[in-house]
């Protein structure tokens, strides 16, 4: 059993990406392992000042938010799930605020098998590639870390337009029933 981590970086709840981060939920559960997702807009995290307080108090951050929480839930967990809609061709502002404030403990965070969901109204072959660079420029900061699964859904713009789109949906479950032991 692993201990998985999902951060669903939309806004919307029961957005296209979000549903997707629900259908490698149930996946992920169907396997045994122990399952978490948190949806970042729920959760108070200010941007990043860098004003590097954490340097100097043993990774303790100056702003007094959600942060402390969600930190601690990736540096324990074994696997790991980014997911974003994708604003501008890259990922979107609230799951960015998270990945910056890991700055203050990301030496802690290692050895974690990563998943990406990304999902965009654009279907042109390069829409995700920015996107996926800030997936992948966070995990090059993480030691052993180990990139999993990435889920493309293009083509999916109004909210809840993943559910017609079945290919996608399984895909998502089938990664999350592939994390095992």
């Amino acid at each position: 059993m692993k201990k998985v981590l999902i951060l669903s970086g939309s806004p919307r709840k029961s957005g296209n990406s979000d549903i997707l981060c629900d259908e490698f939920m149930r996946g992920a559960i169907e396997a045994d392992n122990e399952v978490e997702k948190i949806r970042v807009t729920e959760k108070k995290i200010a941007p990043c000042t860098g004003c590097y307080f954490c340097r100097n108090s043993g990774g303790r951050c100056a702003l007094n938010d959600d942060m402390t929480e969600v930190l601690q839930k990736i540096i324990d967990c074994d696997v790991l799930v980014l997911s974003s809609p994708v604003y501008f061709y890259s990922i979107c502002a609230q799951l960015k605020a998270v990945i910056d404030r890991t700055v203050a403990r990301w030496t802690e965070i290692a050895n974690k098998d990563l998943y990406y969901i990304a999902t965009a109204a654009e279907e042109d072959e390069d829409t995700l590639d920015i996107t996926l660079s800030c997936f992948h420029g966070f995990a090059m900061c993480i030691d052993g870390y180990e990139e999993k699964g990435t889920l493309y859904g293009k083509g999916v713009a109004e909210k809840g337009d993943v559910r017609n789109r079945p290919e996608l949906m399984l895909i998502a479950y089938e990664m999350g029933l592939s994390v095992h032991d």
